[in-house]
């Protein structure tokens, strides 16, 4: 083999999963907003976005304010498109069709005028109008604040029953899963799943894990079980789930109850689930409930030094992201770079 495309097989290989994300990006410019406009850290990653030329950036805030805050940390926003709702030549019309949308749920002209002052809700109207592709919010409100008003504008994939939400995890020096690479459902949204709820979230991450990492997803039902070795509500609930994911999703690969070594370790497998196909190499790990999902997602991040991208929501028509209140300008790249990708696909 030439030198040279041995090196780029070796570039490849080393790729992290984030730089995969903008390397798809790049093949198709999609535009992302990001309303919390009036955050440094958003600011600091819009500016990081824009120089990486992977998206197309919308800011929404008074215009004057985000270039100064911007000029003071040396944020360059050239590139950027800044809206301010009361100044913007959409607001009315955006007002007219918010108020078609809801008035059946109460909305009125004057809460239609007064909401989309709301920088979140005014990007959703953006998204909802096919002005932008995507939103990413959380750094500055809650996860309620930004999904109330997606679900509320942009609604539920069709074919979806549940919104859900999932964390990819990048774990360092990690032979388990895809290269290290997993998703964790629900982690940020569904606080105690039915089975069929739980189900539900199975079969979108399964979709969301090969979407996203372009490998096929080997799904674990996790519980504090493996095929029976302990009984209680608990263990059925999974077990009825696993059994619905099959029923409803043949083709997918999913398998529980498993408890998390014989989900992922190949050598517990084999005497844990003689016979699994899925155990010992599970890449989507689903949560029986959001305690497990959420502490599990933050142990992994802080004890294993894992990359965690999201809370990353799944089930709404167009692409929208939440963040944690405590990321960082590197996360919010990151998931921008994931929401370009999903809208590549929607």
């Amino acid at each position: 083999m030439p030198k040279e495309n041995s090196n780029i097989l070796k570039e490849l290989k080393n790729m992290s999963f984030i730089d995969e994300m903008k390397n798809k990006a790049k093949s198709d410019i999609k535009t992302v907003v990001l309303p919390e406009a009036n955050d440094v850290r958003v600011l600091e990653a819009a500016s990081t976005v824009l120089k990486e030329g992977f998206a197309n950036i919308v800011l929404i805030g008074d215009k004057e304010e985000i270039l100064n805050l911007a000029s003071k940390n040396s944020y360059n926003l050239d590139k950027a498109q800044i809206i301010d709702p009361k100044n913007s030549g959409d607001y009315e019309e955006y007002v007219q069709n918010l108020y078609e949308l809801r008035k059946e749920k109460g909305m009125t002209i004057d809460k239609a005028k007064e909401l989309l002052l709301d920088s979140v809700y005014f990007g959703m109207m953006m998204v909802k109008s096919g002005k932008a592709d995507g939103l990413v919010s959380g750094a500055a409100h809650s996860t309620a604040d930004t999904l109330r008003p997606a679900l509320q504008i942009l609604k539920t994939a069709p074919g979806t029953k549940l919104v859900s939400a999932f964390f990819v995890m990048c774990v360092p020096n990690c032979e388990y899963g895809e290269n290290g690479t997993f998703v964790f459902a629900d982690s940020g949204l569904n606080a105690n799943p039915t089975a069929d709820e739980l189900s539900e979230i199975a079969i979108s991450s399964s979709k969301s894990f090969e979407n996203l990492v372009g490998k096929k997803s080997e799904v674990a039902m996790l519980s504090y079980s493996t095929y029976g070795s302990a009984k209680s509500e608990l263990v059925d609930k999974v077990i009825e789930a696993t059994r619905l994911v099959k029923e409803k999703a043949p083709d997918i690969h999913v398998d529980g109850e498993l408890q998390l070594d014989a989900a992922i370790v190949p050598e517990i497998a084999k005497s844990k689930a003689p016979g699994s196909k899925v155990a010992g190499k599970a890449n989507t790990l689903i949560f029986p409930d959001l305690n497990t999902g959420n502490i599990s997602y933050k142990l992994v991040q802080r004890l294993a030094k894992a990359e965690a991208y999201g809370p990353l929501c799944q089930g709404i028509a167009k692409p929208v992201n939440d963040l944690s209140r405590g990321c960082s300008a590197q996360d919010i790249v990151g998931v921008v770079a994931i929401t370009c990708v999903q809208a590549q696909i929607n």
